[in-house]
């Protein structure tokens, strides 16, 4: 009895809300909205003063599944002409993923149709197993809640048939967007591969046209230096005809300098040898010993040599050069001097030169006029070379550490304001920084090419003596690396030499 009035009851409140909810047809949620249908749409159970009541949760309207794929579908179609091919794929992937979304969503709601069948068929069992126990109203009431136990069993089967219509209708969806985003991707790599072959064509080409202009450019410039010394030639040569017919003042004045210069040696060297007979006479009225005197002109570029008057042999005697300062008369002894002739260098400029010479035991000295006079123009010479970051002489080898070398073949001294250089072709002889152990100087040890011969030590252990094409060349040489290696805070002098200059 209590039993069969509450299941009467359940029935009765479940059948009245039924037929509420079925006038106004519930719709599932959207594709792109995840749901769990067995909580929302089950009905949810509370206690009532009658009893059991069941009642169904209210739910927003929402799109159908088919609305919604359909409507996905159309956007990615109108959309397609106005998107790239790699955002093309990526919403191809995109609508894949939707699609496999609402198939799961669609299994979800096939399970739970699945579930509320058996519900049903478990309610009408139920009722029929009251209908025979009860009689009169309860009767009635329960075959009218049978029948629409049964109402609510078809309209069940419609919406199954719906939704595996809706299945049949997302997995071609599914199937066309996958197929899509293959095509899509297969696209995109093709385009890709495409984009890759004409980015090399590209480079190629661009190289191509690199390689044109700079062998354009060597041209032009190889063009352009021949021009160069082509209009240099014609430019020498008609200064060189001009010159030959029309003879400028500034020639005639140089002629002159040269003229004048001249004179003016001899008249030096007259003098010069005039105070020396002088000098001579005079020591050998005073003392007895043989004269000797100095030949030769009293100048840097110039070679020294003493002579012995009242025929006097030379050959059991012994020579030595000396430095003496004008001021103090400081002698200053050159180491290496030790012959009849001596080539002054730069060093020697401003100086008095002086040789001793030992004839079996008496010692008769011979001694330059006055200081020594420079070169001319070759202060003003060197102060242009000097403006040059290097400067290069030919020279010829004539020893090495002592050893006299062929001198058939001609090398190249660079002097440069860090260091000198020393080489034949390509061959590097010697490269040394200025340093301490550096020495540089003039020859000392006499011979014909003295004057234009220059020793020079690089660094302990290798000696070189080489030989200039002119005294010029050899003393601005000297002059040159001595005033680089002052910059380096190096003082370069030949051997023995200790006072600085």
């Amino acid at each position: 009895g209590i039993r069969g009035e509450n299941y009467l009851s359940m029935t009765r409140a479940s059948t009245l809300d039924f037929r509420r909810k079925t006038q106004g047809q519930n719709n599932w949620s959207g594709p792109l909205r995840p749901v769990n249908v067995i909580r929302n749409k089950f009905p949810t159970y509370k206690n009532g003063s009658n009893g059991i009541v069941i009642k169904f949760a209210d739910e927003p309207e929402t799109p159908s599944l088919k609305e919604s794929v359909a409507e996905e579908t159309a956007d990615l179609l109108d959309r397609r002409q106005r998107l790239s091919v790699r955002e093309l794929a990526m919403k191809f992937e995109k609508g894949l993923s939707t699609a496999t979304l609402l198939s799961n969503e669609v299994k979800c709601k096939q399970v739970a149709l699945l579930e509320r069948d058996i519900l049903l068929k478990n309610l009408k069992s139920v009722l029929e197993s009251l209908r025979g126990q009860v009689a009169g109203k309860y009767k009635d009431e329960i075959e009218e809640s049978v029948s629409m136990v049964d109402i609510l069993a078809v309209q069940l089967s419609k919406r199954e048939n719906e939704l595996l219509q809706q299945k049949t209708e997302v997995t071609r969806i599914a199937t066309s967007l996958k197929l899509a985003s293959e095509d899509a991707r297969r696209i995109v790599d093709e385009e890709r591969t495409n984009a890759r072959a004409e980015i090399e064509n590209a480079r190629a080409a661009l190289q191509r046209v690199q390689k044109v202009l700079k062998e354009k450019e060597n041209s032009s410039q190889r063009i352009g230096k021949q021009d160069v010394d082509e209009l240099r030639e014609k430019v020498q040569e008609a200064r060189r005809v001009k010159m030959l017919h029309c003879p400028s003042k500034a020639m005639d004045i140089k002629s002159e300098i040269y003229v004048l210069r001249d004179q003016y040696a001899e008249i030096s060297s007259s003098s010069a040898h005039l105070l020396k007979e002088l000098e001579l006479h005079q020591s050998f009225k005073e003392n007895g010993v043989p004269s000797c005197e100095l030949e030769g002109l009293e100048s840097l570029g110039s070679m020294l040599r003493v002579v012995v008057r009242n025929d006097v042999a030379l050959s059991n005697s012994s020579v030595q050069w000396f430095r003496i300062q004008p001021k103090g008369h400081k002698k200053e002894i050159i180491s290496g001097a030790t012959k009849l002739v001596y080539a002054p260098e730069p060093h020697d400029v401003g100086r008095y030169l002086q040789a001793e010479v030992n004839l079996g035991g008496e010692t008769s000295v011979a001694k330059t006029a006055g200081p020594l006079d420079p070169a001319p123009g070759l202060v003003d010479y060197v102060e242009t070379l000097v403006r040059n970051p290097e400067t290069d002489y030919n020279v010829v080898v004539l020893q090495m550490n002592g050893i006299d070398q062929p001198t058939d073949s001609i090398h190249v001294l660079c002097i440069g304001k860090l260091r000198m250089r020393l080489a034949k072709g390509t061959t590097v002889i010697a490269r040394e920084f200025y340093s301490s152990s550096m020495q540089l100087c003039g020859v000392r040890g006499g011979g014909d090419a003295a004057p234009q011969a220059m020793f020079w030590q690089p660094r302990e252990g290798l000696s070189l003596v080489l030989a200039f094409e002119t005294p010029r060349e050899r003393n601005s040489a000297i002059m040159l690396a001595r005033r680089f290696a002052i910059d380096c805070n190096i003082i370069l002098a030949g051997p023995g030499d200790k006072t600085p200059w």
